[in-house]
């Protein structure tokens, strides 16, 4: 590499589909990193967002000619296809074994269809995998659970029927860790943490970003909040699940007089069963599939709260982003939201049982002297950590070049 050129740097991860945190996240970087590193951005399955962002930076975006999607249902999973045909999908792209080639590093985001692209990387070149979180299918139980907290199946049968999948993910990682030119990052301490326990990886701390420009404080310029009713409500963000305790936040705001409103959409199931349940709670259900930026930001803006009951969250975007609003961000104390939550700092950090606690948090939140005491500190919590598009990508040329 020619220290007088900006580095060369292939950006890849498998599936934008989901477009949760993790690719709001990847996207919210590419301009920063471009500035950094001559870049190009390859994936088995983009995204309008994706498209857009690539086209007006002037990026390349590497696809196959069809999208990959990760194969559905029990016996996929068990066999582990989604593993092969992502294998397959990255192979199918057009002179990805020449960009594989000819770049200076890779900087693999990991997900859905990211890893297996690993089978095609040259051996020497040097790999800085971003590991947001093991596989949680293969590792935890939360995915392998209904939407209000019940088994799919037994869980004993489902993890003894996953021991394959789960042998071929570590001998996958194994298979990078061995590498002399790898190197792995996670979004936290506590994403790190469980690198560490899954994997026995030693994985640097990359921090997420937030984008304070997209989130301007002159209200007049704001989108028309989508929110249809006139009642106070919080807002929750994700896809509606268990792992993103849905189901949990709706059941701890029976009392409040507040409405939940939940965006991010969810299986239809999962939905129907959530609308029964908020009905019996007699708690008001608004839910939303994904929606633009600023629709999100003026949803977040007229909140009482932004609220989450996810577990074991690896980092979380929503507090920070809720601090770039100044929307109370309560949540709870588990995972990632603990290295950005200062508790009664910045927002609330309260125990997943404890709901008188949670119902006082969400009244005392009605005073503007302690939103706008949290949104100060929000802000000074987002510059203490800098979490800057172009930080992120200063520190991912440091751990990678180790140069600034």
């Amino acid at each position: 590499m020619n220290p007088s050129k900006k580095p060369n740097l292939l950006v890849a991860k498998g599936s934008f589909k989901a477009m949760g945190g993790a690719e709001r996240d990847l996207i919210r970087t590419l301009p920063a990193l471009k500035q950094s590193f001559d870049i190009i951005v390859a994936t088995i399955h983009d995204t309008p967002e994706l498209s857009e962002i690539c086209q007006r930076e002037g990026i390349e975006l590497l696809q196959p000619a069809e999208k990959w999607n990760l194969p559905k249902g029990a016996l996929s999973t068990i066999l582990d296809r989604g593993t092969d045909s992502a294998s397959l999908a990255w192979k199918t792209i057009p002179n990805i074994q020449e960009h594989l080639e000819e770049c200076d590093a890779i900087h693999l985001v990991s997900g859905d269809g990211s890893l297996p692209l690993i089978n095609h990387i040259p051996e020497e070149k040097l790999v800085h995998l971003y590991l947001l979180e093991p596989h949680r299918g293969l590792y935890e139980d939360t995915l392998h659970r209904r939407v209000d907290g019940s088994p799919k199946q037994n869980i004993f049968i489902t993890n003894l029927l996953l021991s394959r999948a789960r042998k071929r993910d570590k001998n996958l990682l194994n298979s990078l860790i061995r590498r002399k030119n790898s190197k792995f990052s996670g979004n936290s301490k506590f994403s790190t943490d469980r690198a560490k326990t899954v994997y026995g990886i030693d994985a640097e701390i990359l921090w997420p970003c937030v984008d304070i420009s997209e989130f301007p404080p002159d209200d007049n310029y704001d989108n028309q909040n989508p929110y249809p009713y006139k009642d106070d409500y919080v807002v929750s963000i994700g896809r509606a699940s268990w792992a993103k305790g849905t189901w949990e936040t709706v059941a701890m705001l029976e009392g409040t007089g507040l409405s939940l409103a939940h965006v991010g959409g969810g299986e239809s199931k999962s939905i129907s069963k959530l609308v029964n349940h908020a009905k019996s709670k007699d708690v008001g259900l608004w839910i939303s599939p994904k929606i633009s930026s600023p629709d999100l930001v003026s949803l977040m803006k007229g909140a009482r709260a932004i609220v989450s009951m996810a577990h074991s969250e690896s980092f979380g975007l929503s507090p920070i982003e809720a601090f770039a609003v100044g929307a109370p961000a309560v949540f709870v104390d588990e995972g990632g939201f603990r290295e950005t939550i200062v508790d009664g700092k910045n927002g609330r950090l309260i125990h997943r049982n404890d709901i008188n606690s949670w119902h006082n948090a969400l009244n005392e939140v009605k005073k503007d002297d302690i939103r706008n005491k949290w949104k100060e500190a929000g802000l000074e919590r987002i510059s203490e950590l800098n979490l800057s598009p172009q930080k992120h990508a200063q520190r991912l040329k440091e751990i990678i070049f180790n140069q600034y």
